[in-house]
């Protein structure tokens, strides 16, 4: 009788050459992707630089290949905080890169997802992907976008300098707001710009300095104190460096910006009886900075925290603390201008988490307001 052949051999051949092609891919194509892109970033692990490498060497194109040769050159806003994500696929809408999803990975690929800057940028159809990867890391930006947030302290503003693109350092920024070259004479003598840095979003030059900054927003502030605000806190009896502390310490409270004129007169009935404002957020801002919880308001409060022994504990001291305590929006000035008409004396926050506030006239009610 004949024998077949074993046909083992041959399998475990065939094994051995694939394991052996697969070894040489993993080793091939990033060293491939490495001499076409460029090195690999360090965060990357080993899966990563396989996947990234193969993808980068599979749609080289997208990225070595202008998407238009002759296109006209475009104005392209980078927003602070924006991800990577919506970078590349508005890049790829506005037909300045072949593929958002190779545009990602390069950047991923080479590191340059960590660094990329914010402000406005001259981008070409004509470019390749590569070359304007590498310009979103450009230190010549002519203009950036800084954003102010309302019922930021000074310290929470300056800590959004470093990945905004201006060049102005935090400790550049809070000497220049702890004195303002041009305080427009809405501030006694010795106050700093809390409070009257007016939040929103700004298109600077990236050469602005932090005196310049400072200046800015103060005066962004002063042509928003309208005539009209002017005479709403005339006819409470109140400066407009008064106004402005009761106007940031409402920011502070209020969640829902139309719950902020009845918050307003709260705090105005208060005011009007000699009772103390008891408010959290003056309370936060004397104890400054929490580093075991990484912010400038500890929440909650506690019995300990409400007896720091600070002019700006309204717990302890009455009436209106020595000055704002956040930079507030225009619709917080508004509701100091135009408080709502109430009796109430007392708010907190309704149990479902929604933002809102139970208000309440005497301690009675506020008390059966407590959650459960």
């Amino acid at each position: 009788m004949k024998h077949r052949r074993s046909c083992i051999p041959g399998i475990l051949v065939m094994v051995l050459l694939v394991i052996i092609g697969l070894v040489a891919m993993a080793v091939y194509i990033p060293a491939m992707a490495r001499q076409s892109f460029g090195p690999p970033g360090p965060r990357l692990n080993s899966l990563q630089r396989f996947t990234y490498a193969f993808d980068l060497v599979w749609n080289a194109g997208d990225l070595t290949q202008p998407p238009d040769p002759a296109g006209a050159e475009k104005i392209f806003v980078i927003q602070p905080g924006e991800s990577v994500n919506s970078i590349s696929v508005r890049l790829e809408q506005a037909g300045l890169i072949r593929n958002s999803a190779t545009f990602r990975t390069y950047l991923l690929w080479t590191g340059l997802d960590t660094i990329i800057q914010t402000g406005t940028f001259r981008f070409s159809p004509s470019q390749t992907g590569r070359d304007i990867a590498q310009m979103l890391k450009s230190t010549t930006l002519t203009e950036v976008k800084f954003s102010v947030l309302p019922g930021w302290r000074l310290e929470e503003i300056a800590a959004g300098l470093p990945s905004s693109g201006l060049d102005i350092s935090p400790s550049a920024f809070l000497a220049a707001a702890a004195a303002p070259a041009n305080p427009l004479g809405f501030l006694p003598a010795g106050a700093s710009a809390e409070g009257f840095l007016l939040p929103g979003t700004y298109t600077l030059p990236r050469s602005t300095s932090a005196d310049q900054l400072v200046l800015l927003l103060m005066q962004s502030f002063s042509s928003g104190l309208t005539p009209e605000l002017q005479s709403g806190f005339t006819s409470h009896g109140l400066t407009v460096f008064q106004a402005v502390t009761l106007a940031s310490i409402i920011q502070r409270e209020a969640v829902v910006t139309d719950e902020m004129p009845m918050i307003a007169s709260v705090f105005y009935n208060r005011l009007a009886v000699n009772m103390r404002l008891q408010t959290d957020p003056t309370v936060q801002y004397a104890l400054g900075y929490n580093a075991a919880r990484a912010t400038w308001w500890t929440t909650p409060l506690s019995l300990q925290d409400l007896k720091v022994d600070s002019p700006y504990n309204t717990y302890l001291h009455p009436g209106l603390p020595p000055g704002p305590i956040s930079n507030p929006g225009l619709a917080a000035l508004q509701a100091v201008a135009a408080p709502a008409q109430s009796k109430y004396f007392y708010f907190q926050a309704r149990c479902n988490k929604s933002g809102l506030h139970n208000f309440a006239e005497t301690l009675t009610q506020h008390q059966q307001n407590n959650c459960p």
